[in-house]
């Protein structure tokens, strides 16, 4: 049943922000939209912005799935691009109503996901400490976070693929590259 409210939650906070920004939205608007109570609301969310965060992760996750390896992660990222585009309305009226600060933070779990498992996968057979493997996905993730909101800042004009496809031939093969350089 969580789920389901969770859900609800989330549809009710889409609808609204097709109407209103975000930073006009209250909880009791949320709540009256969705035909439950605020308790209800704060059983699951702190506050609006948990509740954009969880909504963020949840399409993500959607987004990403089994798309984390060397040989997928053009696709995984390229999917995250699809379902911000398809969330266009959403994304963007959250992004004019947060600063790029929280912006990052909403993105940065996505691409680290991402990027760990490709860096996992292209890291057997290296001697590489834990800690330098997610330093090399934590520098990739922010060169995809950079490049996210720098789409989403131009109103999302620039085909995905073109981008996806642009980077992958800037870091093709950097990634084994880079656990080379760091091995013991």
């Amino acid at each position: 049943m969580s789920q389901v409210t969770k859900r609800a939650l989330e549809n009710s906070l889409k609808h609204l922000l097709l109407k209103k920004p975000l930073n006009k939205i209250t909880i009791g608007d949320i709540t009256e939209d969705c035909g439950i109570n605020r308790m209800t609301f704060y059983y699951h969310f702190k506050d609006i912005y948990d509740l954009v965060e969880w909504v963020c992760l949840e399409d993500a996750k959607k987004a990403l799935d089994q798309k984390k390896t060397h040989d997928t992660w053009q696709q995984g990222l390229l999917q995250i691009f699809y379902a911000v585009r398809e969330n266009k309305p959403f994304i963007l009226n959250v992004y004019h109503c947060i600063d790029r600060g929280q912006a990052e933070r909403y993105l940065k779990p996505l691409t680290d996901q991402l990027l760990m498992g490709v860096v996992e996968e292209e890291a057997q057979g290296h001697h590489v400490r834990q800690s330098d493997k997610e330093f090399i996905a934590r520098i990739y993730s922010y060169c995809f976070v950079g490049l996210m909101l720098d789409w989403v800042k131009d109103g999302m004009h620039e085909d995905p693929k073109d981008l996806v496809d642009k980077l992958a031939l800037v870091i093709q093969d950097d990634f084994s590259m880079a656990l080379s350089r760091f091995e013991f």
